[in-house]
């Protein structure tokens, strides 16, 4: 079973859902972070981001866990080379290759199948799991999820609103697996809101809908 949280990148997705689970004690998955660890794991083989061809058998191969708040590569920690601004801007496009997806929620729903979990992401309510129990997707203004992301890369705003208008076009655009709010989903505006207050509504709905 999956409480399904999705969104932009910035709308606080990660945060929430980590947060979300620990309440509930759910085991939290980052979808995005598989998709990030596809681009290194590319990077580090030399494979380009934009080669489908060569990316889905890679995909395909690699073993991706979670431990607590560490994401494994072939059971090696990644969590912190998966966060880089270069890596970043390659998990978007090596997302939109179709054979890439596919074994991505493959594994998802793996995992998904083996216990309680908390996914987010952009397609974990309308593909890996559409028929979540709740399904929540978190927004956020441009400006405010670009302020977010600068404050944890560092990088300046406008930097980061450009790169993130570019990547929401290819994240809402591409064929498969495209950036949408599921039909029955939970839309919640998070600009101007706390965590504590995102994160107590979810539970609250979790809770509402017997899930915990």
């Amino acid at each position: 079973m999956v409480i399904a949280i999705d969104g932009p990148a910035g709308a606080g997705k990660s945060t929430v859902a980590r947060a979300v689970a620990a309440e509930l004690g759910f085991t939290y998955l980052d979808s995005g972070a598989m998709y990030r660890s596809v681009a290194l794991a590319a990077r580090e083989a030399g494979v380009d981001a934009d080669d489908g061809g060569a990316l889905g058998p890679l995909a395909a191969g690699l073993e991706i866990d979670f431990d607590g708040r560490r994401v494994l590569l072939d059971g090696h920690d990644v969590g912190d080379a998966i966060r880089t601004p270069e890596v970043s801007a390659d998990a978007s496009r090596v997302s939109v290759h179709p054979a890439v997806r596919e074994a991505m929620v493959a594994r998802q729903q793996e995992l998904i199948a083996a216990g309680r979990y908390v996914a987010e992401g952009r397609d974990i309510g309308t593909v890996v799991s559409p028929d979540s129990p709740l399904k929540v997707f978190l927004t956020a203004s441009d400006e405010e999820r670009a302020r977010r992301r600068a404050v944890d890369t560092g990088e300046d705003v406008e930097t980061v609103l450009a790169a993130q208008r570019a990547r929401d076009a290819r994240d809402i655009e591409r064929e498969h697996g495209a950036l949408r709010a599921a039909d029955d989903a939970v839309e919640i505006d998070t600009t101007g809101l706390s965590l504590e207050a995102v994160v107590g509504r979810v539970v609250a709905l979790a809770r509402e809908r017997g899930l915990a």
